[in-house]
């Protein structure tokens, strides 16, 4: 389990590509990372990969009955996952990027252990400038479930996630600290799957300021 320390840049300037080329290099070769978000911190795995999938479960010790999350890049990637219309594409550019996840009607491409066989699938696009940059260098979404045992909170701290992980077998290949992030709760998650949209989980966004984009 390698671990790398850094600040999390605040413009494009002070971002490390060499940091994004080595997680990018574990995602490639079929490994795991643990990386922050606008909210908590994410364990990763490349999500069309059942294998790596299998391995997640393994690691977040969460059962198969249990649909993961994912990251895509932008839109246009989560088009190839789901089925999206203009009405949702609308709703979609409003919220991303942003700490929401949204439900939509998956297509075949997505194995069905990632969605527990399930006909939809979680996707969002967190607002957090390293994990957009780990993405634009990645062809495949990676998986956005939280890095935690399941059952057990979310953690928004490095050191609480070393201390767990470094105990567990198996571990993540690569943990990328950036110390504590800010607390927040896990996303605020947006079912478009029926007729009209439906807030199933309340987080950082309110149902208020999701009103508002509705309308």
């Amino acid at each position: 389990m390698k671990i790398i320390k850094f600040n999390l840049p605040k413009n494009l300037d002070d971002l490390d590509n060499k940091i994004v080329e080595v997680a990018v290099g574990v995602i490639q070769r079929n490994g795991s990372i643990i990386y922050p978000t606008d909210t908590v911190y994410g364990l990763g795995v490349s999500a069309l990969q059942e294998h790596n999938i299998e391995r997640l479960f393994k690691l977040k010790k969460r059962p198969e009955t249990k649909p993961v999350p994912v990251m895509v890049r932008d839109i246009e990637m989560a088009k190839k996952l789901a089925f999206i219309n203009k009405g949702k594409e609308k709703i979609l550019r409003a919220v991303w990027p942003g700490p929401v996840t949204v439900i939509l009607e998956k297509r075949d491409i997505v194995p069905d252990i990632l969605t527990a066989n399930k006909r939809t699938i979680g996707l969002r696009i967190p607002d957090c400038l390293f994990t957009q940059a780990l993405m634009e260098n990645l062809e495949e979404p990676i998986t956005a479930t939280s890095a935690n045992f399941s059952g057990e909170p979310p953690l928004s701290s490095s050191k609480e996630i070393i201390r767990v992980f470094s105990k567990a077998y198996p571990r993540p290949d690569l943990i990328l600290d950036v110390g504590d992030l800010l607390e927040n709760p896990p996303s605020t998650v947006l079912d478009l799957t029926g007729l009209k949209p439906k807030i199933t989980r309340i987080g950082p966004v309110s149902k208020k300021e999701l009103d508002k984009l509705f309308k």
